[in-house]
Order: structure tokens, then C-alpha cells, then sequence
């Protein structure tokens, strides 16, 4: 229990993921997780981020490596970390088969009790790491925007194997955000839409009010019934894994003070310098808006 109120610009929460990814360019271990890949995008925007997570306390050298970073950091420790194999046989970043082990325990309501924020971006990574509870209880916080990745609803464990199944809770939870994240592999699955214009519409008509949703080339942002399409630039896919997770926490980031419109281009600047090297977004704020310049000034 946190003994004094502490305020920040934006929570993000999911659980840690202790990651092997397999690409045709070989095998890595990162300390992943879509808190941890959002949270230094939004971080290194400018905001104040705090990160609440679950995973073994035999890993607690991840919560000192965040604090290290300037964001404050609340483990809720369990007794195993979300261990998880991201396989991709080809360089399509869209496809790939995820393996886990073992997984961490479920994040719940009372985990940001004396934590208070503008914002509250949930990147789960797994079916059941967050119930619809918590986003019924977090849509009661007056004046936040609350938002979420779709991921962590849609992969369901299987064995060893994350297989996406039907997300019944779907319209319980969709009411309750302002922002969805979501791939175009997990749109075409829940809406049945090839078109991602027409998927995205498909996302609103549940009642959530803006789309984030990434493809092989680009985001689309769908806000106020109107599309905006930014291409990503990256000169390379070596950091492809985090590539939703940035998109989604420098999106939150910069809706705290620009309208979709705006925030879709950091979003879409930063995913596309965050892909081109593995681990979490390290560029500066003079760096995004030189990008901008150069890629999204029109």
C-alpha cells in the first residue's frame, strides 16, 4: 500500500515479459513487456510515467533498471514472470507465433490505489492479466483518459501456445476506454474487416472513441470519424518487438496536450525510430520533432 498519494501524467500497467525472440537474423533475450516499451516512449516525450507491474521477485533487477530511467516503478511481485517466445520466420512484422511458459499473476484495481494520473494505458499481454473489472473501476477515476491494448484480450494460452480466440468481454470493456490499440492481424480477426478504415469503425461502433491501429506500414489513427494515415520511415526491423507498445504509449503521451491528429504523428515518428534498434525508445524530444519535420510536416 503507498502511504501518500503520488500524481503522474500517465500509469502504465501490464506485466513484465522475460522475452526470446527468434527472427531470421537470429536469437535475443530482452526484458520486455508492453508497460515497459510504452512507459520509456512516454517518458522520453516529456511526461511523468509511472509503470505498475507483475513479475518474480527474482527479477527485481528490471524494477531498479526503470527506476534507473527516471520512471517510477510499482512491482506487485509474483511467484513466476510471464516468460514468452516471440517467433518470427519472416520479416513481416505482423505475423509471428508467441510461445509461454509460465505467466505472471492477474494486475487488479487496489495494485494503483495512492497512484493517481491524467492517463492509465493498460498493455497486457495475455488473456486474463486484466479483468473487466479493473477497467470498470479505473472508468470511475474522474478525468482520465483510459486506454488499452487489444493483445492482451485477443491471445489466449493454449498449452505453450497463444492462439487468438473470440473476446466475448469486448463489449464490456470498449465502452470504457478512449483509446484502443490494436494490429491489423488482431483487427481483421475481431471485426472480420480486411479494410482497416472500415475495422477501426467497426472497433468505434462498441462505443471506445479513438483507434490506434498499426500495420505493416504505417497507423492509422480513427478519432472523431475521420482517418489519419501516417507511414512509418524505418530504415531497419531490428527492434520490431515493443512496436505496438511505443506506438500506443507515445499516442497517450502526447494526447495529454494535442488532438489526435498531432499526437498520431509523434506516435507514428517515434514507432518508426524505435523499430530500427532492439530494447525500449531511447531518442530525445529534439530528435521526434526533427523526424516530424522531415516525414509528417504535411
Amino acid at each position: 500500500m503507498i502511504s501518500t498519494t503520488k500524481h503522474y501524467d500517465v500509469i502504465y500497467t501490464g506485466n513484465y515479459t522475460k522475452d526470446t525472440i527468434i527472427t531470421p537474423d537470429g536469437t535475443r533475450y530482452v526484458d520486455g513487456g508492453g508497460m515497459n516499451y510504452a512507459a520509456h516512449a512516454g517518458m522520453r516525450l516529456g511526461i511523468k510515467a509511472a509503470v505498475v507491474t507483475r513479475l518474480a521477485k527474482e527479477d527485481a533487477y528490471v524494477v531498479e533498471n526503470i527506476q534507473a530511467d527516471g520512471i517510477d516503478c510499482y512491482p506487485i511481485y509474483s511467484p513466476y514472470s510471464t516468460l514468452m517466445t516471440l517467433e518470427y520466420k519472416t520479416y513481416d512484422v505482423d505475423n509471428r507465433n508467441l510461445y509461454v511458459k509460465n505467466i505472471a499473476e492477474t494486475i487488479k484495481p487496489e495494485h494503483l490505489d495512492g497512484l493517481t494520473a491524467k492517463a492509465i494505458a493498460v498493455s497486457p499481454s495475455i488473456r486474463g492479466e486484466v479483468e473487466p473489472e479493473f477497467f470498470k473501476k479505473m472508468r470511475k477515476r474522474n478525468g482520465i483518459l483510459l486506454a488499452a491494448d487489444v493483445q492482451g484480450f485477443v491471445r489466449v494460452l493454449h498449452g505453450e501456445a497463444l492462439i487468438y480466440e473470440v473476446w466475448d468481454d469486448m463489449e464490456i470493456i470498449l465502452p470504457c476506454l478512449d483509446i484502443l490499440k490494436s494490429d491489423a492481424v488482431e483487427a481483421k480477426f475481431l471485426t472480420g474487416e480486411d479494410d482497416i478504415e472500415k475495422a477501426a469503425q467497426r472497433y468505434a461502433s462498441y462505443g471506445v472513441k479513438e483507434i490506434v491501429l498499426t500495420h505493416s506500414e504505417g497507423v492509422l489513427i480513427y478519432a472523431d470519424r475521420k482517418n489519419f494515415h501516417y507511414k512509418f520511415h524505418s530504415k531497419s526491423m531490428d527492434g520490431r518487438s515493443g512496436r505496438g507498445d511505443t506506438c500506443l504509449g507515445s499516442y497517450v503521451a502526447k494526447r495529454l496536450s494535442l488532438p489526435p491528429c498531432e499526437a498520431g504523428k509523434w506516435a507514428a515518428a517515434a514507432t518508426s525510430m524505435k523499430v530500427e534498434k532492439p530494447g525500449v525508445f531511447k531518442h530525445s524530444i529534439p530528435e521526434v520533432e526533427a523526424y516530424i519535420a522531415r516525414y509528417y510536416a504535411n
